[in-house]
């Protein structure tokens, strides 16, 4: 079946007069066109189609005529086909919008355009009885489906916990997400246009990195173990697998990274290890306790009858001498019997704020501390502990006199790190725990040996200023009543030492 229809372009108006061209346009035109075409009248009513929309419904044309085009329309979607349809015959508006249509029991989506048209050239403009549609329609169902992976890709992005990041050709940062921002410490803005090396811990070679540019430029998938740098120059660890992005021309056009944070699983390991070493060292502590202290007393014994006996002052000057280092190495001994077998020390009820302040106090006899201003801040409500006073006193001990150190540069002519040195003690809770911070604004710990401070014999002080147990008889301390010590520390800025002490150590008294 073939119609032929006319429509007239308005070329010139005036008050009286309008003037119009008219054109011929015969129906089979149509079917050279690759979206469906329908011509429809005033009341829905299908007059002619082309062969996309014949095969698209897989109807013939003939079943097409005189079916009312709104059984082809999705039902959620007629009413708003109707609402357009009408403006379009009415106001003699071209409409576009998207809708659906239901074929072969399937919704498909696709783009219309109502265009108007006169099929009467005389008829005055104001009447629509006589005015016909086009209707255009393009399937755009594989868009939409693509749109709908988009859209299930940007929310899996974007509430995933593994932190994700996609870069251009060149390696700069076009997209990351919130799990990321979260591990790096950068927001977004700050990210963008950004290359990676922004998190560079300067921990890997460069062998490291060309073998991983080499790798994905090449299209292929890379998989390794970064160590990365925070924006508050921590440590983060992550695994990292990159991937190429590649367009439907098989171009690439960037880069895919997903981490997998493991920097908690490093910090478990780490703790693992150590206390493993500590417990080989314990036990090494011990025989070694045992085997240097008998043979010490003896010679202990001796400079003491040589002492006594010898009346040359420079031989007792040496003597003398001897004996500061044999009681340095004695005191040496002791903390290591002590820390190498099981307490024989009470558990007792312990006001925490009590202990730390007896031992400010003791910290502020000491002649390096007496230009330095002690700032005490104590939680009213901290709960009664059930502990050893004595041994938490000695842990709070130890790190109030490392922070003396870290402020005094020279006791002698009492010169500090800083024109105003203060330490800085503070007792605060939450639900589960009661944590304990010193803070000091003196020296800090290179990055080279904040991993180590905790290890037995190591220090940072002069020789003769210091043994390198203080803190690892600290930790282990502290490790006894299940709680932990951490450290934040910026070189040339200071450091805070936080206890860590569970709240299900509160007396049963």
């Amino acid at each position: 079946m073939e119609i032929n229809l006319n429509d007239r372009i308005l070329i010139s108006e005036d008050k009286l007069n309008h003037k119009f061209q008219t054109f011929h346009i015969p129906c089979n035109f149509f079917d050279i066109l690759p979206d469906m075409s329908f011509v429809v009248d005033s009341k829905f009513n299908i007059l002619h189609c082309n062969n996309t929309a014949s095969e698209f419904f897989q109807l013939s044309k003939s079943e097409f005529v005189n079916k009312n085009f709104l059984t082809l329309i999705a039902e959620e979607k007629r009413e708003e086909f109707e609402s357009n349809f009408q403006t379009a015959v009415i106001e003699g508006i071209n409409q576009q919008f998207e809708s659906a249509f239901v074929a072969d029991k399937q919704k498909k989506f696709v783009q219309i355009i109502i265009s108007p048209f006169y099929k009467n050239v005389k008829t005055n403009l104001s009447e629509n009885r006589d005015r016909l549609c086009f209707i255009f329609a393009r399937d755009i169902s594989l868009q939409k489906e693509k749109e709908l992976d988009l859209v299930r890709f940007a929310n899996v992005a974007e509430y995933t916990v593994n932190p994700l990041e996609i870069t251009d050709v060149d390696g700069k940062i076009i997209y990351v997400n919130p799990a990321f921002e979260r591990s790096s410490g950068y927001t977004r803005e700050e990210l963008i246009g950004k290359n990676p090396n922004i998190f560079s811990s300067h921990k890997h070679p460069k062998e490291f990195w060309m073998n991983m540019w080499e790798t994905i430029k090449q299209g292929k998938v890379w998989i390794g173990e970064v160590i990365n740098r925070r924006k508050d120059g921590q440590l983060f660890y992550t695994d990292l697998l990159i991937s190429p992005i590649i367009d439907n021309n098989g171009k690439l056009i960037g880069y895919f990274g997903i981490h997998r944070d493991k920097t908690e699983q490093k910090k478990l390991e780490q703790q693992l290890i150590h206390a493993q070493k500590m417990e080989s060292i314990g036990l090494l502590a011990a025989g070694l306790a045992h085997e240097v202290g008998n043979p010490l007393a003896s010679i202990s014994s001796l400079v003491q009858v040589i002492q006594r006996t010898n009346k040359d002052e420079f031989t007792n000057q040496k003597l003398e001498l001897i004996k500061s280092q044999i009681n340095r190495i004695s005191k040496i001994i002791r903390d290591l019997v002590n820390f190498s077998r099981q307490s024989t020390y009470e558990l007792q009820s312990t006001e925490i704020n009590k202990v730390l302040r007896s031992a400010i106090e003791i910290a502020r006899v000491s002649k390096k501390a007496k230009g330095i201003k002690f700032i005490e801040e104590y939680d009213p409500n901290i709960p009664v502990l059930y502990l050893v006073p004595d041994q938490l006193q000695q842990v709070f001990l130890n790190i109030l006199i490392n922070a003396i150190d870290a402020l005094c540069i020279d006791v002698n002519r009492m010169v500090y790190f800083t024109s105003n040195p203060q330490i800085v003690s503070k007792t605060f809770k939450d639900e589960n725990k009661v944590y304990i911070s010193i803070s000091d604004n003196g020296i800090g710990i290179p990055d080279s040996a904040i991993d180590k401070i905790f290890d037995p014999f190591y220090t940072t002080k002069k020789v003769g200023e210091g043994t390198g147990l203080g803190l690892w008889v600290s930790y282990n301390i502290i490790k006894s009543f299940q709680g932990e010590i951490q450290v934040n520390s910026s070189e040339g800025e200071g450091t805070t030492f936080t206890i860590i002490l569970p709240i299900n150590l509160v007396s049963t008294e």
